[in-house]
């Protein structure tokens, strides 16, 4: 029996809501932690980057796995190590408990619970008219988590140390194991009768031979890269400019609120418009964005209308970039192939994370990093344009 479209799009939206909310919130731990047991903002940051990097690795094989078995059942067990992982990191003493749980516990995690998986659920839960809007709402959902766990963790913090706080995340991250009963159910076959069936290999390869599969790859890199250097390090660059640690709390939580109506917008521009220069007009204006925030006095109003500007574009691209794999190749194995794409992602988040912490250790300044942000926005920007975004002939065949 099918399942209801909207409750498969709830579940989804919700688990994505926890997960990435207390993903998001990680870079509030920064301050507290190096205070506390003297882990510095560059082991911090290679914890992180771990994170980000295990999520990539594991991600297609994570989303083969919810291709064949159900993105239920994945979801679950991701859920359940989660909130292990954040028992655990309560009770770590040094960088070294840090990078295993919050680090490598978290990444594997993170996999299950992520965009590849529930987004994967979800556009094979609507009609193809509707994919762009059904992934807008689920990667709204992570942007609605940011906004209200954020200064939610944040409040934690102050009155019951990180952490409790912790604690109080991994009794969150629990609740995701019965939300993954509402995605749960093994995906159908092909997308139509006339559509040949393909094994998982075929699809790689037949992905890999596509130039457009490699920009999108190449551009995802970019938006791993700048959203979790701005989610990891913002906090502390705020500090670092005499700004109060509750402007930093509050400029990643108005990421999240605006991103919630970016994701939104862009997930209907998805069924609109021409995808491909959609994201080009995105990192274009990402580059615009930080280059004015850079050019002005950093003020609590100067960081809040960045955040609002930079969280409208934060995750727009998750709905266009998916969009276009599964405009392209299909949804039979939209999650194996966005997981792909999306390991290019979190290897960019990976830099992003623990590269800005090594520049910063270094140099003791984010310029470098913010410089080399707005060079590969503009990059990630051309590379979209000449992506060849037509069904390919086996799909256009059938049709």
């Amino acid at each position: 029996m099918p399942r209801n479209p909207w409750i498969v799009l709830f579940c989804a939206a919700t688990i994505v809501t926890i997960a990435m909310g207390i993903r998001q919130s990680s870079g509030l731990f920064l301050r507290p932690i190096e205070l506390d047991i003297g882990v510095g903002r560059e082991a911090f940051g290679l914890a992180i980057a771990i994170q980000n990097l295990i999520l990539g690795l594991a991600q297609p094989v994570v989303g083969a796995l919810a291709d064949r078995y159900g993105a239920g059942r994945i979801a679950a067990l991701g859920g359940l190590l989660y909130a292990i992982a954040l028992v655990l990191a309560s009770m770590i003493a040094g960088a070294v408990g840090l990078n295993l749980t919050l680090g490598f516990m978290v990444g594997f995690a993170m996999t299950g619970v992520t965009f590849v998986v529930a987004i994967g659920a979800a556009v094979r839960a609507v009609p193809p008219e509707r994919r762009g809007l059904a992934t807008g709402i689920v990667t709204a959902g992570g942007s609605f988590g940011q906004f209200l766990l954020v200064p939610f963790s944040q409040a934690l913090i102050e009155s019951f140390g990180w952490r409790d706080a912790l604690l109080i995340q991994a009794g969150l991250a629990a609740m995701l194991v019965p939300l993954a009963i509402g995605i749960a159910g093994r995906p159908k076959a092909p997308e139509a009768a006339n559509i040949p069936v393909q094994s998982f290999g075929e699809a790689l390869r037949e992905a890999s031979g596509h130039s457009g599969f490699w920009l999108l790859t190449a551009g995802f890199f970019v938006c791993g890269f700048h959203v979790t250097f701005i989610g990891t390090h913002l906090p502390a660059f705020l500090s670092d400019r005499g700004l109060d640690p509750a402007v930093g709390a509050r400029a990643l939580a108005l990421v999240g609120l605006f991103n919630i109506f970016g994701s939104y917008v862009f997930g209907i521009m998805a069924d609109r418009w021409r995808k491909k220069k959609v994201l080009a007009g995105i990192y274009f204006a990402r580059a615009l964005v930080m280059a004015v925030f850079l050019s002005v006095p950093f003020t609590p109003l100067s960081a809040t209308l960045f955040a609002c500007a930079i969280g409208f574009l934060w995750l727009g691209t998750v709905p266009l970039t998916s969009g276009l794999v599964a405009q392209i190749f299909g949804v039979r194995y939209i999650s194996m192939l966005f997981g792909t794409v999306f390991l290019a992602h979190q290897v960019g988040a990976f830099l992003g994370a623990w590269g800005a912490g090594y520049v910063f250790a270094m140099t003791g300044s984010y310029d470098i990093v913010w410089q080399i942000s707005i060079g590969v926005a503009i990059l990630a920007a051309l590379i979209h344009l000449p992506i060849r975004d037509a069904p390919i002939a086996r799909l256009e065949g059938a049709r």
